[in-house]
């Protein structure tokens, strides 16, 4: 009997001390797997960050592919609109010589006055056609951005300073921009 106890005790000892060993290898098994789990929660914020960064700066990036592309046709609208100036400025040159013409006194033949007076009406509407506006500011407001004053005229009238009291050079506009300003006299009080 003593020997059965003997062996009872080897028996619980032994059992007890392998219930330990696996519970220590359990707890510490457990305590490395919570801290993995810790760790991988840390990397997971990290990746969820840069991934919301790189979103974000994919997104900002389209947004100003988009705006670039829109500006590039605006431009590009533009450049078509603008990009004979120089040339209708030329043709104003000539635009102003009718003008004169009209204007001076020489003795024309009725029907050569005719044929200039179409010509001169043909040309005003292929400008217009092409965007080209006149600007007569007669009686209007003097504006230096719009204007160009080449004289000071002195007016009795209040109501007539600094307003425009004579064209000299009629003024001329492209698509809304003002490529010739008008040449113009100011009314000035005494």
């Amino acid at each position: 009997m003593k020997k059965d106890k003997d062996n009872n005790q080897n028996l619980d000892e032994d059992t007890v001390v392998e219930m330990d060993n696996n519970l220590d290898d359990s707890v510490i098994a457990e305590e490395n797997a919570i801290e993995t789990i810790k760790k991988l929660r840390l990397k997971l914020k990290e990746e969820q960050k840069k991934t919301s960064e790189y979103l974000t700066g994919w997104q900002r990036a389209q947004a100003d592919f988009v705006n670039f592309t829109k500006r590039s046709e605006e431009e590009k609208k533009d450049f078509v609109k603008f990009a004979n100036e120089n040339l209708v400025l030329e043709v104003l040159d000539v635009l102003d010589s009718f003008d004169r013409a009209f204007s001076s006194d020489e003795n024309l033949d009725e029907k050569t006055k005719e044929g200039v007076i179409l010509i001169h009406k043909q040309l005003v509407k292929i400008l217009e056609k092409n965007g080209v506006v006149e600007n007569n500011p007669l009686g209007e407001d003097f504006d230096p951005n719009k204007h160009m004053a080449v004289q000071m005229v002195p007016v009795d009238n209040e109501k007539d300073a600094d307003k425009i009291v004579e064209v000299m050079q009629k003024g001329y506009s492209l698509s809304g921009k003002i490529i010739r300003a008008s040449k113009v006299k100011v009314g000035s009080l005494n």
